[in-house]
């Protein structure tokens, strides 16, 4: 009989080393979709808030553009953005654009670039991005 000393081989190596890689091949682009629509989610959310924001000092002031309102300016709210928010404000309308930030994870988005006015109106029209 011959004395052999436990452990692996070569071969067993490598083969573990295979299936490792197909499995991160596959889960790791499902990864980085979960990670833009938990971003676009954060997105939405705060140009709704924005808005909502605009509404109510619209309904005391009687217009958008009179006093100060204080609106979120980046998604998320605090930390490295995703999204710079910016405001168009006029005395009866507004215009929420939030435009993802170069070399982010939105780059090159179909979600890249997100609109939303005074009457509701929201673009892009996809689905996926404003998740309805």
């Amino acid at each position: 009989m011959k004395n052999r000393t436990p452990g692996f081989t070569l071969i067993e190596v490598m083969i573990v080393v295979a299936i490792i890689g197909i499995l991160a091949a596959i889960a790791y682009p499902s990864y980085l979709e979960h990670v833009r629509q938990t971003r676009r989610a954060e997105v939405t959310a705060v140009l709704l808030e924005n808005a909502q924001l605009l509404e109510r000092h619209y309904t005391r002031q009687g217009a958008y553009d009179s006093g100060t309102v204080t609106l979120g300016t980046q998604s998320p709210a605090s930390g490295s953005a995703v999204a710079t928010i910016g405001a168009a404000l006029g005395a009866e309308t507004y215009t929420l654009t939030a435009t993802a930030v170069s070399g982010g994870i939105l780059d090159g988005d179909a979600c890249a670039v997100y609109t939303l006015n005074q009457v509701g109106q929201r673009t892009p029209a996809d689905a996926k991005c404003w998740r309805r």
